[in-house]
């Protein structure tokens, strides 16, 4: 009787146990952003691309001028280089090289320059993002706020209330 009291006693002590446990889960709430849809959609993450569209469009121009420019030069040499003096064709062979190794300068400070703004931007659009969505797990009572998973039941995803939130934001 005893042993059988005891027994009673744990099964009853787990199943409150269990019940609890399952009343926990039930009110755990997690939610999904999803990081990559805020960059393309939120006015801000747009308003962010058209600066540095602007900023850096004349030089984008200028490159693609000195492109154009060094193609034409290298075609046209490439016509004339049979009919040359040996000297000549040696002298622009070495200005089309020097012309060229100018170009992909150019064009890789392009890139990093580019490259370093557009992360200074994205990093300012993300970090409002994350206030945003900060405010919005809080006001919504969320435990826990995803930005990448492997899969999101579409149900969690809390995206769309954060373009908004942000956008509104934005606006103001």
């Amino acid at each position: 009787m005893k042993s059988f009291s005891r027994h009673f006693s744990l099964a009853l002590l787990l199943g409150t146990v269990a019940l609890a446990a399952s009343a926990q889960a039930q009110e755990f709430k997690a939610g999904f952003v999803n990081t990559d849809r805020i960059f393309r959609e939120a006015s801000t993450a747009k308003a962010a691309q058209a600066k540095l569209e602007q900023e850096f469009s004349r030089r984008e121009k200028e490159l693609l001028d000195m492109g154009n420019t060094l193609k034409t030069a290298s075609e046209k040499f490439e016509r004339e280089a049979p009919t040359m003096a040996e000297s000549q064709r040696t002298t622009r062979q070495r200005q089309l090289v020097d012309q060229d190794r100018d170009f992909q300068r150019k064009r890789r400070e392009f890139q990093e320059d580019l490259s370093a703004r557009k992360n200074e931007e994205l990093s300012a659009v993300l970090e409002r993002a994350n206030k945003v969505v900060k405010q919005v797990a809080e006001a919504e009572k969320y435990d826990v706020i995803l930005q990448e998973a492997v899969y999101i039941n579409p149900k969690h995803d809390i995206t769309d209330k954060v373009i908004k939130a942000l956008n509104a934001a934005g606006s103001k």
